[in-house]
């Protein structure tokens, strides 16, 4: 399957209701997935969730339109801002100065275009039959078509090493073995996703108040592992952040358009981190992403 075309199929459909109230869920239809596998994709693709990109397009052009003498009132009301102000607050946050500054600071012409971009290392995957499992641990609510989706996470990774949670989670549930299990579970056809990150336990029984819990069906997966790279210098473990990244751009956008299979709707893909990912200069984790064949 060719998610690739698919997310250029979507970014044309924003470019051309760019001026239009558009939603995650009406860009989702367009292009045949549900809301909840669009934003996943689009936002793995992207690196960014699909409100955040139509929010950082609009911005960009509306740079171009200050330049053509427009009043500000003019160019926030055509992009979707119900004020001037509500725009040059949104547009000071975005560049660091207001429009005003900016059309006064700049002497000519200025494209700023969101590309495209295609990445990542080129891997083969093993395609394996995984039995249902039972995850539980600490994770967030958050909305995967919103504007907030990729801070969120964020944030909750920074809670998760301040808080030390994982200490706290292996202590308190003891699982059999050691490894942590990443995924998110949609929670609503409007984009309500939770994001865990747990452990693989055998029954819930050990589970606290301020725990999350999942059951992941059996089901069949391709297996990727991350290209290794040197942590044992990256304290914050930036660059094996961007490996990972790159590695779920590079199954959406090149794997799946030539791999027979197409993504399992019906199942839960997942990151697992195990001792492989601790400060190492040979550091690695695996991406398991749900699949079935092209009949």
């Amino acid at each position: 399957m060719n998610y690739s075309k698919d997310i250029e199929k979507s970014i044309e459909f924003i470019e051309i209701n760019i001026k239009e109230p558009i939603s995650a869920k009406e860009i989702a239809a367009e292009v045949g997935y549900s809301m909840y596998h669009f934003c996943r994709v689009f936002s793995l693709c992207m690196e960014m969730s699909v409100m955040e990109y139509i929010r950082e397009r609009r911005l960009s052009l509306a740079k171009v339109e200050l330049f053509q003498g427009r009043k500000i009132i003019d160019i926030a009301l055509d992009y979707g801002f119900e004020t001037s102000s509500g725009f040059s607050k949104a547009f000071r946050k975005a560049f660091g100065y207001s429009p005003t500054q900016y059309a006064a600071r700049m002497d000519g012409y200025m494209k700023n275009k969101i590309t495209f971009k295609i990445g990542g290392d080129i891997m083969n995957p093993i395609i394996v039959k995984k039995p249902g499992f039972k995850v539980a641990g600490y994770g967030i609510e958050t909305n995967i078509s919103g504007s907030n989706y990729t801070k969120d996470i964020a944030s909750f990774w920074s809670n998760y090493d301040g808080e030390n949670l994982e200490c706290k989670m292996y202590e308190i549930l003891n699982p059999p073995k050691h490894g942590e299990v990443g995924l998110c579970i949609p929670s609503s056809e409007n984009g309500n996703v939770t994001y865990l990150l747990g452990v693989i336990v055998d029954d819930f029984s050990k589970v606290q108040k301020d725990m999350l819990t999942v059951e992941v069906p059996e089901g069949e997966y391709a297996v990727f592992t991350t290209p290794p790279v040197d942590t044992t210098k990256d304290e914050k473990q930036s660059e094996f952040a961007q490996v990972i990244k790159s590695t779920w751009k590079y199954i959406f956008e090149q794997w799946f358009k030539d791999s027979g299979y197409v993504y399992d709707e019906s199942k839960l893909d997942f990151e697992f981190y195990d001792e492989r990912c601790h400060s190492r200069p040979d550091t690695v984790m695996n991406i398991y992403v749900p699949v079935k064949k092209i009949n």
